[in-house]
């Protein structure tokens, strides 16, 4: 018969190891202070995790946008809950997009858009991609409802960050160091998060419409890494959070779009 006390320590082990990765992204994630007692663990131990982060911001963000359109009418709300959208996440996502965005305008090889892309300097190509992400996204949550835009900013939240882990497993590393090269991710954690992402935008926006969220998010992402294989020989830091930011804003656009056909 199998020993009780190594049951109960078995357990408690693997509670201790999921706990660990859940703090540690949304240590990684968001700028909410977290204590590691390993800060040595692989970030890919985190990768379950990073839909359920997505949903606690997308849910920060969503009721923003809920509660304040009362007091501030809905422009107001939804650019105060972009705000929040990216103040909670430090601008992770954001500052990919605009270096993804300046490699993208370069001219030049491989190693060219990777050297841009390092450069903590917003270029031209990645102002004008931050501010057209700002004006999409807050025009599509101006003009859904308090709740469509609260379940499309938890939508968007959980889907880009399946694409983000998507992403890593299906693309090479463009550099050996860097966030890209250590995020490593296994498929069968992408299987998971796929599932549960996938099931969340179904419960929230109803089969058909969760699906096809869901399934735009999904276009959006393999478009994006598509690039990042061809431009750039495969991921970086960079790609993965631009991945997050751009098909957020797919899918809050496609949330929008199937309000306006029902």
């Amino acid at each position: 018969m199998p020993d009780p006390d190594h049951l109960v320590r078995s357990a408690g082990a693997a509670i201790r190891r999921a706990f660990g990765a859940a703090g540690l992204a949304l240590a990684f994630l968001t700028v909410i202070p977290v204590r590691l007692r390993d800060g040595g663990r692989p970030l890919g131990d985190a990768a379950a995790w990073l839909p359920v982060v997505g949903a606690l911001v997308g849910g920060l963000a969503g009721l923003t946008r809920y509660y304040g359109e009362p007091l501030f009418g809905p422009a107001v709300a939804s650019v105060l809950a972009v705000i929040v959208l990216v103040g909670v996440t430090g601008g992770l996502h954001q500052d990919g997009l605009a270096d993804c965005a300046d490699g993208l305008g370069v001219r030049g090889d491989r190693e060219r858009r990777l050297a841009v892309m390092r450069d903590s300097a917003i270029g031209t190509f990645g102002a004008l991609a931050l501010i057209g992400w700002a004006l999409l996204l807050v025009t599509a949550l101006s003009t859904l409802s308090d709740a469509d835009a609260l379940r499309a900013l938890v939508i968007a939240a959980i889907v880009g960050r399946w694409a983000a882990l998507a992403q890593a497993a299906v693309a090479p590393q463009a550099r050996p160091d860097g966030l890209g090269a250590r995020f490593a991710v296994r498929r069968s954690t992408v299987a998971l998060a796929s599932a549960t992402s996938a099931g969340a935008a179904v419960l929230l926006l109803g089969f058909l419409h969760g699906l096809a969220v869901f399934a735009a998010g999904a276009f959006v992402a393999l478009l994006v890494t598509s690039w990042t294989r061809r431009a750039l020989g495969g991921r970086t830091g960079d790609t993965l959070g631009a991945t997050v930011a751009i098909v957020e804003v797919a899918v809050c656009l496609t949330a929008l779009a199937l309000a306006s056909v029902v």
